[in-house]
């Protein structure tokens, strides 16, 4: 004979199961996590201009960086810097 799974079966089983607000909390958490890393990468990508000859390529990654500086949200300026420091990014925001 065959035995069926009830609920508190299945959930007795599977106590380390988060809620959904909890799976919503970790997907907003890794949004910010990926949404603060793209803008350092961003900002990295315009400082290798810097490092290049051409001096008008040196200008356009100055306006670029002072654009996304300008862009970006003030919430997310302190994440930015941890992964500007990751990358090892020149820049650094003020809060």
């Amino acid at each position: 004979m065959r035995k069926f799974s009830t609920k508190n079966n299945i959930i007795g089983r599977f106590a380390l199961l988060k809620s959904k607000t909890d799976g919503g909390d970790l997907k907003k958490r890794l949004r910010q996590w990926q949404h603060s890393r793209s803008w350092a990468r961003l900002i990295c990508e315009a400082e290798k201009m810097w490092r290049l000859e051409s001096r008008e390529l040196k200008r356009l990654g100055a306006m670029e960086l002072i654009q996304l500086q300008n862009e970006m949200p003030f919430n997310v300026r302190r994440r930015v810097n941890f992964w500007l420091v990751k990358y090892s990014g020149a820049t650094r925001l003020e809060n």
